[in-house]
């Protein structure tokens, strides 16, 4: 397995996760236990996506994607002003 993004936070991991395996791509998420341990550790870099090499380009990829993507809200979520 090769890292192939550092998230900046827990969410974001294990959302980026979740996508990359709902496309079939196998995605380990290291680090996710050291967040109880800030304090004691660095703050940042604690986390890191690995997935097999010759994933790691789709893989990356996508994340660019999602990272680059806007949220989509449907007609029902807008406010109407009258």
């Amino acid at each position: 397995m090769i890292k192939i993004f550092s998230p900046d936070n827990l969410l974001e991991a294990q959302c980026l996760k979740d996508v990359l395996e709902s496309h079939g791509i196998a995605c380990h998420l290291g680090g996710s236990y050291l967040a109880g341990a800030v304090g004691e550790l660095p703050a940042t870099g604690l986390l890191a996506l690995y997935v097999d090499d010759y994933d790691a380009g789709l893989a990356k990829e996508m994340i660019e994607d999602y990272l680059k993507a806007s949220p989509v809200l449907e007609e029902s979520d807008h406010i109407q002003e009258e």
